[in-house]
C-alpha cells in the first residue's frame, strides 16, 4: 500500500446489508491506515471479487486467535443440537446447561479465524463485514463430530472494530 497508485480511492456508494459502522465521519486516510497495517502484520489484503482497483473495499485476511472458545454461539449449537447429535461430554455438558467443556475443548483443538471486508462510503463511514470461523489447529485431533457447526456468536461494534484494529496491528 505505499504505492498511491494501489491505494483505494473511490468509496462505495452506500452501507450494503450485514456491514458494521465502525466509525462515522472516517477518511481514505483511516482506511489506508487500516490496510498498510495489515499488510506489515503479515495479512492477506485483497480485492473484493467484483470491485475495481479504485473501490475503497478491500479483504483482510490471515489472522486467527487461538484459545477464543468465550466466542462460541451456545444457543445456536443448542438448537443445532435438538435434531440429533454424535454423543459427546462436552455436548452432553452444554446440554446440562455448562457451556465450560465445550469451550475448553474449543481453546485445547480450534482457532477463530478472522476475516473482514472493510470499506469507505461515500457518506464518510467506516464500515465493515466480519467473517468469523472456526477451524481446527490440528485437524482430527478433537473428538467433536465432524458435522457439528461451531459459530461465532455475533459481536457488538466495539468489539469487531477491536479486533480489526488488532488484526491491522493497530491495537
Amino acid at each position: 500500500m505505499t504505492d498511491r497508485g494501489e491505494r483505494p480511492t473511490r468509496p462505495i456508494p452506500a452501507k450494503p446489508a450485514g456491514y458494521l459502522e465502525l466509525a462515522r465521519y472516517s477518511s481514505l486516510g483511516r482506511l489506508w491506515s487500516l490496510l498498510s497495517g495489515a499488510q506489515r502484520a503479515g495479512r492477506r489484503v485483497s480485492l473484493v471479487r467484483g470491485d475495481a482497483p479504485e473501490t475503497a473495499r478491500r479483504r483482510i485476511s490471515g489472522y486467527a486467535l487461538p484459545g477464543a472458545g468465550v466466542f462460541i454461539d451456545t444457543a445456536r449449537i443448542l438448537s443445532d443440537l435438538e435434531d440429533g447429535f454424535e454423543p459427546h461430554p462436552a455436548l452432553l455438558a452444554l446440554l446440562a446447561g455448562d457451556p465450560g467443556s465445550l469451550r475448553t475443548e474449543l481453546n485445547a483443538h480450534f482457532e477463530l479465524q478472522l476475516d473482514f471486508v472493510v470499506a469507505l462510503t461515500a457518506g464518510r463511514d467506516l464500515i465493515a463485514r466480519p467473517e468469523f470461523r472456526y477451524a481446527p489447529i490440528v485437524p482430527g485431533l478433537s473428538t467433536l463430530p465432524a458435522d457439528l457447526p461451531l459459530r461465532a456468536r455475533r459481536l457488538p461494534r466495539d468489539e469487531v472494530h477491536l479486533l480489526l484494529q488488532r488484526a491491522c496491528g493497530l491495537a
